[in-house]
Order: structure tokens, then C-alpha cells, then sequence
């Protein structure tokens, strides 16, 4: 029996996403939340809320699933707490875009695109 494959489904509602479009495409999911792994930054993890009525849950995805939205410059450099660093990293529901030439300013590129295709801007 072939196992159904799907990208991610609410752990409390039990509504399935079979595919990653699929699920930035859904208006009642919002990203509000970022937690950077320093080590591994494909294993940080972006957080949405489930807006629908008798559910309201937060799903964790890890941002290596979304690493490919993104095909702009990658710095090498890891800046956290240095000079020109907002600290945005530190703080999980700071989803603003970050200029510091940092390693992991990516990461907030990736949320600004997320953002805008769940508020239906073109790309």
C-alpha cells in the first residue's frame, strides 16, 4: 500500500497542505514567527498560525523547506551581535527584513517572500 505523502498537515484540526504551494496559498495560514538554529540554519524553523475557526494552532516547519524561494546573495559571514546586527534573530516574532551582511539575513528574505505571496503579491 503506497503511503500518501503530504507537506504538512495541522496537528489539531487535522487539515492537509499536500503540497508546499498548496500551503503558502492558503490565506488562513500566517507566518508570525521565526527560531534560528545558529549551527544549521536550513534546521531553523518558521512558525505559522492556523486562522480557522476551533483551531488557531501553530505549525512549525523547518526553514530548509523553504530555503528555495530565495535566490539572491547568501553572505558567508555570521554577524549576530556585531556591529550594524539589529538582533533580529533573537527575537522570534521579528519577521522584518535585515540589511546586516550577515549569514543569516537569508532567512529573512525568505519570510519577506513568504509574506508576500500570503498577502497575494505578484512575484
Amino acid at each position: 500500500m503506497e503511503e500518501k505523502k503530504v507537506f504538512k498537515h495541522c496537528p489539531m484540526c487535522q487539515n492537509e497542505w499536500k503540497t508546499r504551494d498548496a500551503f503558502l496559498d492558503d490565506n488562513t495560514l500566517k507566518l508570525n514567527g521565526y527560531g534560528v538554529d545558529f549551527e544549521r540554519l536550513e534546521l531553523g524553523l518558521f512558525y505559522f498560525t492556523h486562522h480557522v475557526d476551533g483551531c488557531h494552532s501553530t505549525l512549525a516547519i523547518q526553514a530548509g523547506d523553504f530555503l528555495n524561494l530565495y535566490s539572491g546573495t547568501q553572505h558567508s559571514e555570521r554577524r549576530t551581535g556585531k556591529e550594524g546586527c539589529p538582533g533580529y534573530c533573537l527575537q522570534q516574532d521579528q519577521l522584518d527584513r535585515c540589511e546586516a551582511l550577515c549569514e543569516c539575513a537569508f532567512n529573512r528574505e525568505v519570510m519577506q517572500l513568504i509574506k508576500s505571496r500570503q498577502n497575494g503579491d505578484q512575484q
